[in-house]
């Protein structure tokens, strides 16, 4: 199934309008149901929480641990990546808690540790022996969570890759939003999202209307994409919204720096870019780069930040080489 955001978007609305005029609607009719309202998910429990996750092939082969962006996002368009079963690697996929189709938390229960926590449970729930290695593939979030990890622990992870981190700095990662995603706050996009509130019954803190709200938010270009470079919209299931609103305000609020021990961390790097992303460039993703002490710099032609959706053929042959070089 390949849902387009606006497509979805829309009709959604048209849905919710339609049936408002036969009942009462809740944000609960809005959004797919989690793991914890929906049992058919494949899904796995790690400390406190309850995780959308599934992985393909050999359990006991090198594992390759593939997180997505956001923070917010989930892995539905990252999928291509399962491919990678078939030559030989264990592919695990979750939405991390709060996004995609795993459990809601109060916004307020949140913080970036967590995310490095969650990490270090999913690693240590699939994996099968301790001699068992284990690679990160990180896309734009999901790549500077990767480094977040190796910052922390520097010696668990057999190898990287890295596709368009926006910073590994709070200072970079500014710099690169401010350029990325703008918005108009008076016009359709916030319209849009506010209509719903006249014709659904619901608190504005539910985690069901703020994650639907988000969704149309971006479908109007408000969140990722809009000068990206990508050939249309992504695939997904559920934004979270409570994980990508304080995410950015801690963020704003205390900074972070993942690159204080990356020094430690000598086993090459595959850090890749796109293209047509002209929000990013060469530049930028030298920069940043730069914090690890063996990196390979990558340009996948032919897409914008949504390289592994957009641009799997391109991608597919860089990664694999990478990997097979570290198995």
């Amino acid at each position: 199934m390949k849902t387009r955001i606006k497509l979805v978007s829309m009709a959604l609305l048209a849905g919710s309008f339609l049936a408002s005029c036969e009942k009462e609607l809740t944000p609960k009719d809005l959004v797919p149901k989690t793991v914890d309202e929906d049992s058919s998910l494949p899904s796995i429990y790690i400390s406190d929480t309850h995780l959308h996750s599934e992985s393909y092939g050999n359990p006991d082969s090198a594992m390759i641990v593939v997180l997505h962006g956001g923070p917010g996002v989930d892995y539905r368009s990252l999928l291509n990546a399962k491919d990678l079963a078939n030559e030989g690697y264990f592919v695990v996929f979750y939405d991390q808690r709060n996004t995609g189709l795993s459990r809601r938390h109060p916004k307020s229960s949140l913080h970036i540790q967590q995310t490095i926590d969650d990490l270090s449970a999913v690693i240590q729930h699939y994996k099968r022996s301790a001699n068992q290695k284990v690679f990160l593939l990180g896309h734009s979030w999901g790549a500077m969570l990767a480094t977040e990890y190796i910052n922390t622990y520097p010696t668990q992870i057999a190898g990287v890759v890295l596709a368009e981190p926006g910073g590994f700095t709070w200072e970079q990662t500014k710099a690169y939003v401010q350029k990325s995603r703008q918005s108009n706050v008076l016009g359709e996009t916030v319209n849009d999202a506010t209509y719903t509130d006249q014709f659904i019954n619901s608190d504005e803190n539910d985690h069901e209307l703020a994650d639907y709200k988000l969704a149309i938010l971006s479908a109007s270009g408000y969140a990722p994409g809009n000068t990206q470079g990508n050939a249309g919209s992504y695939p997904f299931w559920r934004f979270g919204s409570a994980i990508f609103n304080k995410m950015n305000e801690d963020a704003a609020k205390d900074g972070f720096d993942f690159t204080q021990n990356l020094h430690q961390y000598t086993t090459p790097v595959l850090f890749v870019y796109s293209e047509l992303n002209t929000s990013y460039g060469e530049q930028h993703a030298r920069e940043v780069a730069a914090a690890y002490p063996n990196v390979h710099l990558e340009m996948v032609r032919g897409t914008g930040h949504e390289i592994v959706y957009f641009a799997w053929n391109n991608f597919r042959p860089m990664v694999l080489n990478y990997f097979n070089n570290l198995k």
